[in-house]
């Protein structure tokens, strides 16, 4: 609810302080006294386009604020947690302008963008009217508006979920089929890959054990006969046979020695260990370096063979083992394709019937919404001097989305015989207010969030048709707020909170001052309103009559 407006240096408006109330408010007053320029300072601050400069002559700059109520359950609290504004009980939106036409904006004394504003105001204030362009007159609001009209959220939920569902389902149907193209386009690549490496079956670590290999049998023909050699010179025709007649020699002269040869006898004992151990080694290198002649020709031609299939893949050869796996998988999954595919079409058309069953439900609750709305607005016309006039709900096939496949838009015609179009291309000035009127009121329930804006929907009607606007606009303001500019005294007299803008000269200058009325001073403006400025007793009374229902 919009509880008050500070407004300093707009137009005709020098300051001004207005603190408004639940149910029925209205302003009155003459042409030109400034109602208009209160609901242009209202829009500058809800981010709505207003006309040029609002900024008053002779200002240094304009400033227009605005302190609203929300209860626990509006639906701005969470548009403006989603844009990162912390908002309680109350909600401050101010907006300043500057004599070279830039403005800034805050939002509970955190700056923002006029954009915000506009979407936050778009939750807290309609303006019907000509230019309610976020309001009724939006048929994208339509379907929302039906369907809380319907009760439909159970359904809409379910057709959200549906629509979830078999948008997962086309997703995952949509990439299997990719998958598969791509192996079958694949399929030949595969199949003579896994070829080559089933016949060539590399191990892990082979192509090192390979290599060593190889290079040990090229350097075996150069070193094997100086290892041979070397054998030789250690065997019995060399050192072990020298050393074997030392110690024979030592040995038999060893008593005559008196000890002294225990030690060169112990030390030449000694080589001989070692001297074994070195004719094992170098014999064992011999019978390592023997190898069937043919043997380094197929060790070279397998390492070739593993490293040309690695260049060919684009890996290192200690990966063709991972590589033969993964495309022996491929392989597999291109002949289990066909199966998967058949599981997600099957999934796909239950998901499409669960789709499609949902959102008959709901369009069957959204056609009988719309004959009991069209019904309830014929109603609602006649005593709004609109009695030629017929509105139609007309729903027609969308798209299918999330929210159905119903296309919903509020339609009139003004006489008999003509085609039905827009509320905004059909209706104008009063009419379209009228026709705004009546559907909120058959609406109702569904703006106790918003506060409603009706500017001068009393235009062209008077009598009975302004006194049954009027009464409608009461009803319409029970539990929630609506705000009227009128000329009419009947819808005047329905207020419960009546302001009344007048123009005053100050210094000079011609200002708009507006004032709350009540009792006799109430009753002199209705009466202002009934008869002009020369108030009478006669207009006085019809006043009082008015205010008494």
């Amino acid at each position: 609810m919009l509880r008050a407006v500070s407004i300093r240096d707009m137009l005709l408006i020098e300051h001004l302080e207005l603190e408004f109330s639940s149910g029925l408010n209205v302003l009155t007053g003459e042409t030109g006294a400034g109602k208009s320029i209160l609901l242009d300072s209202l829009g500058f601050v809800l981010g709505w386009r207003t006309r040029g400069n609002l900024l008053r002559k002779g200002a240094a700059r304009g400033e227009v604020e605005a302190i609203f109520d929300l209860h626990d359950a509006h639906p701005a609290r969470a548009a403006l947690d989603a844009a990162g504004f912390s908002a309680g009980d109350e909600l401050i939106m101010r907006r300043r302008l500057a004599r070279d036409g830039r403005s800034q904006a805050w939002i509970n004394d955190r700056r923002c963008t006029a954009q915000t504003l506009r979407d936050t105001g778009a939750l807290l204030v309609a303006l019907h009217g000509q230019h309610d362009d976020r309001g009724l007159l939006n048929a994208r609001g339509h379907r929302s508006l039906l369907d809380n009209l319907a009760d439909s959220q159970a359904a809409l939920q379910r057709t959200r979920s549906a629509w979830e569902a078999l948008s997962s389902a086309g997703k995952a149907l949509d990439a299997a089929k990719r998958e598969l193209e791509a192996a079958a386009r694949d399929r030949a690549f595969l199949e003579h890959s896994l070829e080559e490496f089933d016949r060539l079956a590399p191990r892990e670590g082979e192509d090192d054990a390979l290599d060593a290999r190889r290079r040990l049998m090229q350097a075996a023909a150069r070193i094997r006969e100086d290892i041979a050699r070397a054998a030789q010179a250690l065997g019995r025709e060399g050192a072990e046979g020298l050393i074997q007649d030392a110690t024979r020699w030592l040995g038999g002269v060893e008593d005559a020695a008196e000890g002294r040869l225990e030690a060169p006898l112990a030390a030449l004992s000694r080589a001989m260990e070692e001297l074994d151990s070195a004719q094992r080694g170098v014999v064992d290198c011999l019978e390592a370096l023997e190898f069937n002649p043919y043997e380094l020709e197929q060790v070279e031609e397998r390492l070739f063979a593993i490293r040309a299939l690695a260049r060919k893949h684009g890996v290192l050869p200690d990966g063709l083992v991972r590589l033969h796996g993964e495309l022996r998988d491929r392989l597999e999954a291109l002949d289990g394709g066909e199966r998967q595919l058949d599981d997600l079409t099957r999934a796909l058309e239950t998901a499409r019937a669960a789709y499609e069953d949902a959102a008959a439900t709901l369009s069957q609750q959204r056609r009988k919404a719309a004959r009991r709305l069209d019904a309830a607005m014929a109603g609602e016309l006649a005593p709004l001097k609109l009695e030629r006039a017929r509105f139609h709900t007309e729903i027609t096939p969308g798209e299918d989305g999330p929210e159905g496949r119903d296309a919903v838009r509020f339609t009139v015609s003004t006489n008999p015989g003509t085609p039905t179009g827009p509320l905004d291309r059909i209706a104008s000035g009063g009419e379209l207010s009228r026709f705004l009127l009546a559907l909120r009121v058959c609406l109702r329930g569904q703006g106790g969030d918003i506060t409603m804006i009706f500017d001068e929907i009393d235009r062209g009607v008077g009598g009975a048709t302004a006194d049954a606007v009027g009464r409608r606009l009461a009803r319409l303001a029970e539990g929630g707020q609506v705000l009227v500019v009128t000329h009419s005294p009947q819808v005047a007299a329905q207020a419960a909170h009546h302001w009344r803008v007048s123009k005053i000269e100050k210094s000079g200058l011609v200002l708009s001052d507006v004032r709350q009325v009540s009792g006799d001073s109430r009753v002199d403006e209705i009466a202002r309103m009934l008869s002009g400025e020369n108030l009478t007793e006669a207009a006085r009374a019809a006043a009082r009559a008015l205010l008494n229902g």
